[in-house]
């Protein structure tokens, strides 16, 4: 054990660096049977004709056709911190040169003193700001497709959107256009930019899916908006469920939904998810919902099983030809004192949903070890105290392992050759 954390300060912190490092070579040989990396495939994936359609879609964007490929990410605490699905969409992102699509949907946790990714930066004054999450049953609140809603308790405020901040990404993010995920009347409030040198070229909005969106007339990496009430005596409430970085270029859009605490319940307080997301109509939807849901005494198997054929149903009107990923939770500790029992009830019924339904498994419960392996974890530095989040270098050897799954699925869909898309995603060709 203690030549594995030896080895992971020397190959995985740096990390912080790169996020797009590829470590799994580099530890593999002295993992000491913490991965159980035979479990660590895409399953029922070979009979999923939605995975066939995804697949072949993705080759196609690789071979160089001008595709635009979308994949939703939606979890809790995990994928807001989005480290490891960051480094997923880092590794897609560097692909190819011709992939220019925008960053997408973003959310500005900063300013409701939540943790933000590290990939992007939404500045204001914070005290201006109070945040409600669908994750919490006590708030109240419209949310959309992000779970979590800000509202300004202020006049006016001026956001500084930076769509790259502390990423690897060959192509930098850019947007010509911007959407702003709200329901308060246009007529109650101003949004404008502060640099005079940019125009606005056109404004509209969409009632139903509850945004307004503005073009540009410069392509941007980063912008300041000033948002402001029309009336300074009385004025409707302003809520922010979200940001858009737009572009119209081919490529991977690769958006993760996460907030703390989430589980398929508070999903299901979002009166808004499903009319914003069919704003994008997803080729791939992955789930990893389920720790919150399993974190109780009360657990009820049908009522998870229902939940998540609802949101699979919900999806698919979306997009019937989507290919949606079902993850399996990581094995987790309740209350730092005994391993989660929950969690391997929940692995059963997301297996049976899955093959109901043609979709696909990521197990990550098995490839961890299963029942109390988060333990293990825990001791090699992988995982902190509370032995349900992972270190930065647990993250990061997550990310590798849910890659190679996908990719070499790719692969054996698409009939190349094994390793070929692998090897030149991860930098092994070089």
């Amino acid at each position: 054990m203690k030549n594995l954390i030896i080895l992971l300060l020397i190959y995985v912190m740096p990390f912080y660096l790169s996020a797009q490092k590829y470590v799994l070579d580099s530890i593999r040989p002295l993992l000491e049977n913490l991965i159980h990396e035979e479990a660590n495939v895409l399953a029922y994936a070979d009979s999923s004709a939605n995975f066939k359609i995804f697949f072949n879609k993705l080759d196609s964007l690789h071979s160089g056709k001008p595709e635009k490929v979308h994949i939703i990410h939606i979890g809790g605490s995990h994928i807001q911190a989005d480290v490891y699905s960051n480094k997923i969409r880092e590794y897609l992102r560097n692909m190819n040169s011709h992939d220019l699509a925008p960053r997408g949907l973003i959310f500005p946790f900063r300013l409701v003193s939540t943790n933000n990714p590290q990939n992007y930066s939404v500045t204001g004054d914070k005290t201006k700001w109070k945040g409600y999450r669908s994750a919490v049953r006590s708030d109240s609140a419209l949310w959309g497709l992000t779970g979590i809603t800000a509202v300004l308790t202020g006049y006016s405020d001026t956001l500084l959107i930076k769509a790259n901040h502390k990423n690897t990404v060959t192509n930098n993010f850019f947007f010509d256009r911007i959407r702003f995920f709200t329901d308060a009347d246009p007529s109650t409030y101003c949004i404008s930019l502060t640099d005079s040198s940019i125009n606005i070229i056109s404004d509209s909005g969409n009632t139903e899916a509850g945004f307004r969106e503005l073009k540009l007339s410069d392509t941007l990496t980063e912008a300041a908006f000033l948002i402001s009430h029309s009336d300074t005596s009385a004025w409707e409430q302003f809520r922010l469920m979200g940001i858009e970085l737009m572009n119209d270029y081919p490529g991977i859009q690769y958006v993760s939904v996460g907030v703390n605490g989430a589980s398929f319940e508070s999903f299901a307080r979002c009166a808004l998810f499903e009319s914003q997301l069919r704003l994008y109509k997803p080729d791939l939807f992955i789930i990893s919902i389920g720790t919150n849901d399993a974190y109780t005494n009360d657990f009820k198997a049908d009522k998870f099983k229902d939940y998540y054929n609802a949101m699979i149903r919900m999806v698919l009107s979306v997009n019937p030809e989507c290919a949606i990923l079902l993850t399996v939770p990581n094995d987790s500790y309740y209350k730092r004192k005994h391993p989660n029992k929950n969690t391997r009830i929940q692995q059963e019924i997301i297996h049976t949903i899955a093959r109901e339904q043609g979709q696909a498994v990521w197990d990550f419960y098995e490839i961890m070890g299963g029942l109390g392996s988060s333990q293990k974890w825990y001791l090699n530095k992988l995982m902190p105290r509370d032995r349900i989040h992972f270190t930065s270098p647990g993250y990061s050897i997550k990310a590798d392992l849910l890659l190679n799954a996908v990719v070499l699925q790719w692969e054996k869909s698409t009939g190349r050759e094994p390793g070929s898309i692998l090897n030149k995603l991860t930098g092994k060709n070089e």
